[in-house]
């Protein structure tokens, strides 16, 4: 069995360092980021935005709540849209990308990221350097798929939204209607189907083997692929930002790979309850359990 360790004693101390000596940062993202940011899945965000869902169909999150066999597409699409809409184009309730870019706008720096909600690009990252592997909220696709293409969806979004009673602030929040309860149906000249042979659109999102991996996906790929093979030699952190065991192969198990065999790399995982790295690692990894953004804050000042 693996032996793993945990929380690195001066842990701050010594991200503070090799941040500052690094010559290329490689960030590697999850939920975990984004739910530090405020993207909560659950709770009194869920129930503000889907409490009258959850009384019907008795599940208490939004994650179960895109598995929920609905009745109709029109219901379907109600549901989906405001789970696009809160989490793709309403602004985080903090400010954590923001933070982090500012600890590494003046490094060479490149992100991986199984997060589908566009904060990165939201808060400047160069969208040059991001590679969003599992696909985007704010995109369609075909259903079937009958061609590589993918296309926006934030002006059919929030046309589903608002024909639902909600309204949104000059922000971009999303305000429930008063004392009303929102339709939980969309009207079915929203529906989305495909330009080219009319079927149902989807998200795309990677769920299954319908998931489109279009011109876009393909250029970032092989721009992290290229941006690897340039620094293996280089001073380099492996920022590991708050990603789990759903996807390990993705982001986790990659990172400590590349950490073993290039010469002068790091491996940093912040993550809250789940800091870990392996023990062949124990010379050469950071480990700090705590909030992302706590971190990143404790860490801003000092550059």
């Amino acid at each position: 069995m693996r032996r793993f360790i945990s929380e690195t004693e001066g842990g701050i101390g010594r991200l503070r360092t090799a941040l500052q000596e690094a010559e290329a940062v490689i960030i590697g993202a999850g939920a975990g980021l984004s739910s530090s940011a405020g993207y909560a899945y659950d709770g009194a965000r869920f129930e503000k935005y889907f409490g009258d869902f959850a009384g019907i169909y008795h599940f208490s999150d939004m994650y179960s709540g895109g598995f929920c066999p609905y009745e109709t597409p029109e219901r379907f699409w109600a549901y989906w849209s405001r789970y696009i809409y809160i989490n793709r184009f309403t602004p985080p309730p903090r400010r954590v990308y923001e933070q982090l870019l500012a600890l590494v706008r003046d490094k060479d720096y490149f992100v991986l990221t199984t997060n589908v909600d566009h904060c990165f690009q939201r808060a400047g990252f160069d969208r040059q350097r991001l590679f969003y592997t599992q696909g985007d909220y704010g995109l369609f696709q075909c259903s079937k798929p009958c061609h590589p293409g993918t296309y926006d969806n934030g002006d059919t979004v929030r046309q589903m939204v608002l024909s639902q009673g909600f309204a949104m602030a000059p922000d971009g929040e999303l305000l429930p209607p008063g004392n009303a309860r929102p339709k939980m149906t969309v009207p079915h000249a929203l529906l989305p189907r495909c330009p080219v042979c009319g079927r149902p659109m989807s998200m795309n999102l990677r769920s299954d083997d319908t998931f489109v991996e279009d011109a876009g996906w393909h250029a970032a790929a092989s721009r992290y692929t290229a941006f690897l093979r340039d620094h293996r030699e280089k001073r380099t952190v492996f920022l590991d930002l708050g990603t789990g065991w759903n996807t390990p192969g993705i982001v986790k198990f990659p990172f400590w790979r590349m950490t073993l065999e290039w010469p002068q790399a790091t491996y940093v995982c912040l993550n809250r309850g789940e800091a870990c790295a392996p023990e062949e690692l124990r010379t050469r990894s950071i480990c700090i359990d705590g909030d992302i953004g706590d971190t990143l804050q404790r860490l801003s000042g000092n550059f």
